[in-house]
């Protein structure tokens, strides 16, 4: 009979979730049945939003004790039991962290890759990574030719991204990231015009330095310490977008908020949040803009894999403490 290796939650995490909160573990599976597909999974997208899941409550999904991880994926179905969904075809969805997906056809797309590689599709085309990235800057962030456009994060799915498109759109844009390596990166490869690096430099100096009349838009993933450092800095009439906060999702029920905020006040500067849901008509235009990107190699979306469905909960924690470049995925097998 044919099995499914998964990743199941064993303990909901206190601070960082460690490769103890979960087990991997194998089971036989059973017939489809009707409207259900199986797919062998290929890779799975390791998002910092997980870590919000295992908490019991909150924003995101949830995952229940002994549950198979949620997350993104993509894969090959295998066997079918719904019509119009053929043995063979690509498809991407919610297939969770394991190896072989049962799954009704209401939570997969088919997608094509003769356009991109399978992975793109929960990289530069994925909805949590690309299409965020896009949404953010074209409906939200909107910066002009000429701004000081600062992302945090700036290494990783979403903010190397979301700062190649503000680059195109004529901004004047500097990364926050940990580390020389990542601070190369973004200069020497993605083309960003100075990068930040939070470990070893102060930011509030550096951003006098490399932005002396302010930064005109923040695009922050990140929160604490580095969003109090931006906002310090914002110009009149700047623009803080929330993307996301991944240090503080460790602690959902402790998160420190901005001590800062009244910069906005001062400088009639504005902070807004968003997901890429909420702005459904958009998602069309940033998946054939973002293929357009990918088909002329006019974007780099870079990515780091790690091989096993074993190593699912290592790479989470490798994501929490900085140290992928680009999307981060796991390779089911």
């Amino acid at each position: 009979m044919q099995t499914n290796t998964q990743v199941i939650l064993a303990n909901r995490p206190v601070g960082e979730a460690t490769p103890d909160c979960f087990s991997v573990e194998t089971e036989e599976l059973a017939p489809l049945a009707d409207g259900q597909v199986r797919v062998a999974v290929d890779y799975i997208s390791v998002d910092a939003g997980t870590r919000t899941m295992l908490r019991g409550e909150g924003f995101h999904m949830q995952v229940e004790m002994g549950q198979t991880i949620l997350a993104g994926g993509v894969g090959r179905i295998i066997e079918s039991a719904a019509d119009g969904w053929e043995v063979g075809q690509a498809v991407r969805g919610g297939l969770g962290a394991q190896t072989v997906a049962t799954v009704p056809t209401e939570l997969l797309e088919k997608i094509d890759t003769s356009i991109a590689p399978a992975s793109a599709y929960l990289g530069v085309l994925g909805a949590s990574t690309g299409i965020t990235a896009w949404i953010g800057i074209r409906c939200v962030a909107k910066p002009n030719a000429g701004d000081v456009f600062v992302v945090s994060a700036a290494a990783g799915a979403v903010g190397s991204i979301a700062g190649q498109i503000a680059k195109r759109d004529g901004a004047t844009v500097i990364g926050i990231v940990g580390g020389a390596k990542k601070t190369a990166y973004l200069t020497e490869k993605l083309g960003f015009d100075a990068a930040i690096d939070y470990k070893n430099e102060n930011v509030t100096e550096r951003l006098r330095e490399l932005a002396p009349n302010g930064v005109n838009v923040f695009f922050d993933n990140v929160g604490g310490p580095v969003l109090d450092a931006v906002l310090d800095h914002i110009a009149m009439h700047g623009k803080v977008v929330i993307c996301g906060a991944i240090s503080q999702y460790d602690d959902m029920d402790n998160v420190t908020g901005p001590s800062m905020y009244l910069r906005l006040a001062e400088r009639q500067a504005t902070m807004e949040g968003y997901a890429y849901f909420h702005f459904p008509d958009h998602i069309g235009p940033a998946m054939a803009e973002l293929a357009g990107w990918v088909a002329d190699g006019s974007i780099i979306a870079d990515e780091e894999v790690l091989e096993g469905i074993d190593r699912y909960p290592e790479a989470l924690q490798f994501m929490f403490n900085g140290g992928n470049i680009g999307k981060l995925l796991v390779k089911a097998s």
